[in-house]
């Protein structure tokens, strides 16, 4: 029931003011399991993904987002169980083993579980090596998996800021995809990964980024450890690594891809939501002034208010 008012309540407003749009929403059956695989770019991919969809989707995020304190932590807190996130531990071994299960579980009633592959939030808004957790929850419950490209996300919210700002968002749904001909093989850490490789394949091709073969948390550590040299003013600027691999998952050739736009059917739409929430507001004597999400005055911020 809290799904349901967050989405209704919380969900409208998002709609107003982001004019978010969705693409393939067709390949999301109408019922029965089914795996939601996403990019991850950005805290809010949590947050749009459930809103634009029509059926009820669980993601796990990090138990951090539980465990706030204050006004803001406890608000964060709120919205993370109003649409359906589990907390769960990352430190990996039983934490990993448990989050599993409870994908498992859920698929097992017929619901719908979003998952990250990636595993964490891309740190610069590239596509990274997929962990295999995703390709063991296909095999082990036998659920189609429905790659899903987030768009846009990342630069409504970049790393570090808390309140997103205005920008359209986009989600686009791939078709389904079927490794049922992998059954029974979920110990062989090869099929794993080649079926990891192709969900992240898809995954390029919906949304356009650039693919690197390292994990995202690897290059989050990376990042870090050159931040720390720099800052002790080190000669060394960075730590030695190897170089990184940019291409395609799993060795394959690199399609001809670009980062999709909503169409002016999509932006259309967007409009009209916001000028009927216009219409609204003005029947009961108030007023609301919103720019295009995608503009901006000097200082870079989008330009609204409401009086």
């Amino acid at each position: 029931m809290l799904y349901g008012f967050v989405k209704a309540t919380l969900g409208s407003a998002l709609k107003v003011f982001y004019q978010p749009w969705i693409r393939g929403q067709q390949n999301i059956p109408s019922d029965g399991p089914a795996i939601l695989a996403s990019n991850h770019l950005a805290v809010i991919d949590s947050f749009f993904l459930p809103l634009m969809i029509r059926r009820e989707v669980v993601f796990m995020g990090k138990s951090d987002y539980f465990t706030g304190t204050g006004i803001k932590g406890k608000a964060v807190a709120a919205f993370m169980r109003g649409v359906g996130t589990i907390p769960v531990d990352r430190s990996g071994g039983k934490a990993s083993e448990a989050a599993l299960r409870t994908g498992l579980k859920r698929l097992a009633e017929g619901e719908l579980f979003g998952i990250y592959p990636e595993g964490t939030r891309s740190p610069d808004g590239r596509l990274y090596r997929g962990k295999t957790g995703v390709a063991r929850l296909a095999l082990e419950s036998g659920a189609p998996v429905i790659p899903v490209a987030m768009i846009g996300t990342n630069i409504a919210q970049p790393i570090g800021r808390k309140i997103p700002k205005l920008h359209r968002i986009g989600v686009v749904v791939g078709e389904p995809l079927d490794f049922s001909r992998y059954a029974g093989m979920h110990g062989d850490r090869f099929v794993l990964r080649s079926i990891t490789d192709e969900i992240m394949y898809e995954l390029m091709r919906l949304s356009g980024q650039e693919y690197v073969d390292i994990y995202a948390a690897t290059m989050k550590n990376r990042m870090a450890a050159a931040k720390k040299e720099a800052a002790k003013k080190e000669k060394d600027e960075s730590v030695a690594k190897p170089p990184e691999r940019v291409g395609a998952p799993g060795g394959r050739p690199v399609p001809e891809v670009e980062v999709p736009q909503p169409t002016e059917d999509e932006i259309r739409e967007g409009l009209e939501r916001l000028e009927a929430a216009r219409t609204e507001m003005a029947a009961r004597g108030e007023e609301l002034h919103i720019d295009n999400p995608d503009s901006a005055d000097e200082s870079g911020e989008p330009d609204t208010t409401s009086e």
